[in-house]
Protein backbone atom coordinates (compact mmCIF):
# COMPACT_ATOMS: atom_id res chain seq x y z
CA UNK A 1 0.00 0.00 0.00
CA UNK A 2 2.98 2.47 0.64
CA UNK A 3 4.55 1.46 -2.78
CA UNK A 4 1.25 2.50 -4.18
CA UNK A 5 1.48 5.80 -2.87
CA UNK A 6 4.73 7.06 -3.26
CA UNK A 7 4.35 5.06 -7.25
CA UNK A 8 1.50 7.77 -7.05
CA UNK A 9 2.76 10.56 -5.32
CA UNK A 10 6.11 10.29 -7.37
CA UNK A 11 4.73 9.90 -11.09
CA UNK A 12 5.39 12.44 -13.20
CA UNK A 13 1.40 14.14 -13.67
CA UNK A 14 1.17 14.73 -10.09
CA UNK A 15 4.95 16.53 -9.33
CA UNK A 16 4.15 18.56 -13.22
CA UNK A 17 0.56 19.43 -11.87
CA UNK A 18 2.23 20.13 -8.71
CA UNK A 19 4.54 22.62 -9.96
CA UNK A 20 2.13 23.87 -12.31
CA UNK A 21 -0.13 24.96 -9.32
CA UNK A 22 2.50 26.84 -7.64
CA UNK A 23 4.56 28.23 -10.42
CA UNK A 24 0.72 29.18 -11.71
CA UNK A 25 -0.12 31.13 -7.75
CA UNK A 26 3.15 32.69 -8.30
CA UNK A 27 1.98 34.18 -11.88
CA UNK A 28 -1.21 34.97 -10.56
CA UNK A 29 0.03 37.29 -8.12
CA UNK A 30 2.24 39.01 -10.45
CA UNK A 31 -0.90 39.43 -12.63
CA UNK A 32 -3.11 40.32 -10.07
CA UNK A 33 -0.95 43.33 -8.66
CA UNK A 34 -0.31 44.84 -12.58
CA UNK A 35 -3.63 44.73 -12.41
CA UNK A 36 -4.80 46.16 -9.10
CA UNK A 37 -1.69 48.71 -9.01
CA UNK A 38 -0.66 49.73 -12.44
CA UNK A 39 -3.68 49.37 -14.90
CA UNK A 40 -6.58 49.89 -13.20
CA UNK A 41 -5.54 53.18 -11.28
CA UNK A 42 -4.82 54.51 -14.53
CA UNK A 43 -7.66 53.61 -16.09
CA UNK A 44 -10.04 54.15 -13.15
CA UNK A 45 -8.95 56.82 -10.80
CA UNK A 46 -9.18 59.61 -12.89
CA UNK A 47 -12.68 59.34 -13.40
CA UNK A 48 -13.75 57.81 -9.90
CA UNK A 49 -11.26 61.11 -8.51
CA UNK A 50 -13.65 63.36 -10.91
CA UNK A 51 -17.01 61.67 -9.55
CA UNK A 52 -15.34 62.34 -5.43
CA UNK A 53 -15.25 58.32 -5.18
CA UNK A 54 -11.80 56.82 -4.00
CA UNK A 55 -12.15 53.47 -5.39
CA UNK A 56 -15.41 51.46 -7.56
CA UNK A 57 -15.44 49.20 -4.58
CA UNK A 58 -17.14 52.01 -2.61
CA UNK A 59 -19.93 52.84 -4.84
CA UNK A 60 -23.47 51.55 -3.51
CA UNK A 61 -27.07 52.69 -3.56
CA UNK A 62 -29.35 51.62 -1.10
CA UNK A 63 -27.31 49.50 1.06
CA UNK A 64 -26.33 47.45 -1.95
CA UNK A 65 -22.55 47.62 -2.64
CA UNK A 66 -22.37 47.18 -5.84
CA UNK A 67 -18.77 48.61 -6.62
CA UNK A 68 -17.67 45.15 -5.46
CA UNK A 69 -18.93 43.43 -8.28
CA UNK A 70 -18.30 46.19 -10.36
CA UNK A 71 -15.17 45.86 -9.21
CA UNK A 72 -14.81 42.16 -9.63
CA UNK A 73 -15.98 42.41 -13.52
CA UNK A 74 -13.90 44.85 -13.88
CA UNK A 75 -10.96 43.04 -12.71
CA UNK A 76 -11.75 40.13 -14.37
CA UNK A 77 -12.23 41.87 -18.15
CA UNK A 78 -8.22 43.84 -17.16
CA UNK A 79 -6.62 40.07 -15.94
CA UNK A 80 -8.24 38.60 -18.90
CA UNK A 81 -7.01 40.82 -21.72
CA UNK A 82 -3.51 41.30 -19.70
CA UNK A 83 -3.72 37.38 -20.24
CA UNK A 84 -4.63 37.16 -23.32
CA UNK A 85 -1.77 39.54 -24.19
CA UNK A 86 0.96 37.38 -22.33
CA UNK A 87 -0.13 33.89 -24.02
CA UNK A 88 0.34 35.55 -27.47
CA UNK A 89 3.56 36.94 -26.78
CA UNK A 90 4.59 33.59 -25.43
CA UNK A 91 3.64 31.85 -28.33
CA UNK A 92 5.07 33.89 -30.44
CA UNK A 93 8.35 33.45 -28.91
CA UNK A 94 8.10 29.84 -28.83
CA UNK A 95 7.15 30.01 -32.76
CA UNK A 96 9.78 32.29 -33.44
CA UNK A 97 12.45 29.39 -33.14
CA UNK A 98 10.14 27.04 -34.57
CA UNK A 99 9.78 28.60 -37.92
CA UNK A 100 12.98 28.64 -38.54
CA UNK A 101 13.54 25.34 -38.13
CA UNK A 102 11.06 24.67 -39.93
CA UNK A 103 12.30 26.51 -42.86
CA UNK A 104 15.09 25.08 -43.17
CA UNK A 105 14.17 21.16 -42.87
CA UNK A 106 11.30 21.97 -45.61
CA UNK A 107 12.69 20.25 -49.05
CA UNK A 108 10.45 21.47 -52.14
CA UNK A 109 7.45 19.63 -53.47
CA UNK A 110 8.23 17.42 -56.25
CA UNK A 111 7.10 18.92 -59.92
CA UNK A 112 4.39 17.46 -61.58
CA UNK A 113 6.55 16.25 -64.43
CA UNK A 114 8.31 14.83 -61.76
CA UNK A 115 5.58 12.75 -60.21
CA UNK A 116 4.19 12.01 -63.69
CA UNK A 117 8.46 10.27 -64.09
CA UNK A 118 7.82 7.99 -60.80
CA UNK A 119 4.17 6.88 -62.30
CA UNK A 120 5.74 5.93 -65.26
CA UNK A 121 8.67 3.98 -63.86
CA UNK A 122 6.21 2.02 -61.37
CA UNK A 123 4.20 1.07 -63.96
CA UNK A 124 6.93 0.12 -66.14
CA UNK A 125 8.52 -2.17 -63.36
CA UNK A 126 4.92 -4.31 -63.55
Amino acid sequence: MLKDLKNFLLRGNVVDLAVAVIIGAAFGAIVTSLVNDIITPLILNPALKAAGVDKIAELSWNGVAYGSFLSAVINFVVIGTVLFFIVKAAEKAQNLGKKEEVAEEETPAPTQEELLAEIRDLLANK
